[in-house]
């Protein structure tokens, strides 16, 4: 878990000459906290990894803050309001 939890870029520790992984105070707190998160929130480690990815990802963001937008307009002003995007680029 913690190999996957670094490859997804949630915490990331040092790592010696040789390799291996130098887990100090501020990655041991962030895996705390990111355990704290999950339980109280009641979500899941996929949950903060794709949360993640929306920070770093402007294209990701932008596609997901324009979809849940298109959720609480009825189909005909969802339809208008993706046309007049289309024009707008």
């Amino acid at each position: 878990m913690l190999r996957y939890i670094e490859r997804m870029g949630l915490v990331v520790p040092a790592r010696t000459r040789s390799g291996y992984r130098e887990y100090g105070l501020r990655e041991l707190n962030q895996l705390r906290s990111l355990r704290e998160l999950l339980g109280r929130f009641g979500v899941e480690l996929q949950d903060m990894v794709f949360a993640a990815r929306m920070r770093r990802e402007t294209g990701l963001k932008a596609a997901v803050d324009s979809w849940l937008a298109g959720v609480e307009l009825d189909a005909l002003e969802w339809e208008q309001r993706k046309h007049e995007r289309l024009l707008a680029a």
